[in-house]
């Protein structure tokens, strides 16, 4: 892409090209036109996402349509029957047949696949934004200009005034930015609990199938048509159709509570044989089954987080999504999070006020509205999960009367998405911007 020839107010540097790493470029474009210089630099030599199906909740819909994509999204997602609008619950570690635990009622949520998302914000990519592939970031230096030089795997380097780190779980950003922070910031004990993921115990199978190929085998099959969480004792599925239904979107979770916070031998993400998928649940109803005997290249992810971190800026580098609050997928809020992180922080450097020498105040303005939803997202997704798999079991006296208290609890933690919206987050980091400048209602104080 070429550049444009004036000279822009500042230059940010985005290190990942993921879902957060791209909206925040498409919002920077979006809002400050070539007055920021943009450059993307993501480790693979492709923009590509790992994973499958994503849901576009209604707070990442916001979003959306602030950045002007809905259209595109429209598109490309799949709407679930208006019929069953929300999800649909089952107590399913039952051979014969499984039953219905409860159904939440909500906005019908589209649900489309992750890379068709992928795509459509690169198409949003504005030309003040210069993409670097190949370029895996190791470390970074602060100059005492206050810019930063960016060290990459390659030997090679580059400079910019702004560092934003989008880098994943395993963020190189985040390991430097808390291993320079000044010990009387950051307890120094402390410094690996924020650097190092931790293990959740947890190992989630994902994949996606034919429609045509489940349908042949069971015509009836309940995840076909809608969103389903097939829950069982210390484990679960989740199921929902992508690709305008021609395909589903399959996460199997195996939880082992006592193992979280132990280091996880091995690697990270591997493929692994169907075999190995479907073995956990032969205790399950048949609609499982017959759903993960369609099962094909599987890949086993062992499900890490982001421990919460005290602070997600510092100067001129901040984080968002996963290298800051990677998180369990109850919710399926990580991507809509990282989203919302950008857009909120895309348009704090598009403001007017944010010049070079107040970088550092509007990271604060970010940090001070979005790290404490983003984490307690996080934290309310790990307590929802837990709760799904670790249900009573039904022949134990008074089991019901105990499904019926943990069905509510469920209810009231899913109702997290009716907290304000990421369209709101921004007015409130705009008015703290306003105020840490001195500005208010448009005049200097």
């Amino acid at each position: 892409m070429s550049l444009p020839s004036c000279t822009p107010k500042f230059r940010v540097a985005i290190c990942g090209a993921g879902i957060g790493g791209l909206a925040l470029a498409v919002t920077i474009g979006k809002f400050a036109g070539h007055d920021i210089h943009i450059d993307l630099y993501e480790t693979h030599d492709a923009i590509t996402t790992a994973g499958a199906g994503i849901v576009v909740s209604q707070r990442t819909l916001e979003v959306i349509k602030e950045l002007d994509m809905y259209e595109d999204i429209s598109r490309a997602s799949t709407k679930p029957p208006s019929s069953s609008q929300g999800t649909t619950y089952r107590r399913s570690n039952a051979l014969q047949g499984g039953v219905e635990w409860f159904h939440m009622m909500k906005h019908a949520s589209p649900y489309m696949h992750r890379q068709h998302l992928v795509d459509i914000l690169r198409q949003h990519l504005p030309s003040s934004c210069r993409l670097h592939l190949k370029k895996r970031l190791t470390r970074y230096d602060k100059q005492l200009s206050g810019s930063l030089i960016l060290h990459f795997a390659d030997d090679s380097t580059a400079t910019t005034d702004l560092l934003i780190g989008a880098d994943g779980i395993r963020s190189s950003v985040r390991k430097t930015l808390f291993e320079t922070l000044n010990r009387d910031v950051v307890d120094p004990s402390k410094i690996r609990h924020y650097v190092d993921p931790s293990w959740t115990g947890t190992l989630v199978y994902r994949t996606v199938i034919p429609a045509k190929k489940l349908s042949e085998i069971d015509p009836n099959n309940l995840a076909l048509k809608d969103f389903i969480v097939f829950c069982g004792k210390g484990k679960s599925v989740v199921s929902y159709p992508v690709s305008q239904g021609t395909m589903i979107n399959v996460v199997a979770l195996v939880a082992d509570e006592q193992k979280a916070g132990t280091p996880f031998e091995g690697h990270w993400v591997s493929d692994v044989s169907p075999e190995e998928v479907q073995e956990p649940y032969q205790d399950f109803e048949p609609d499982v089954r017959n759903l993960l005997k369609c099962v094909e290249n599987p890949s086993r992810w062992a499900l890490h987080v982001v421990n919460e971190l005290p602070l997600s800026t510092c100067d001129r580098v901040a984080l968002i999504g996963d290298a800051c609050h990677a998180m369990t997928p109850n919710f399926a809020a990580g991507a809509g999070q990282a989203m919302e992180d950008a857009f909120v922080l895309g348009r704090l450097l598009a403001h007017p006020l944010a010049t070079l020498d107040n970088v550092p105040a509007a990271l604060k303005a970010y940090q001070d509205v979005r790290l404490p939803f983003s984490q307690f997202v996080a934290r309310e997704s790990r307590r929802t999960g837990r709760m799904i798999v670790d249900p009573p079991s039904t022949d134990r006296e008074n089991a019901q009367a105990e499904l019926e208290i943990l069905k509510e609890k469920i209810l009231a933690q899913l109702q997290w998405e009716d907290k304000d919206d990421a369209v709101g987050e921004w007015l409130e980091a705009e008015r703290k911007l306003q105020e840490s400048v001195g500005v208010t209602n448009g005049q200097t104080s």
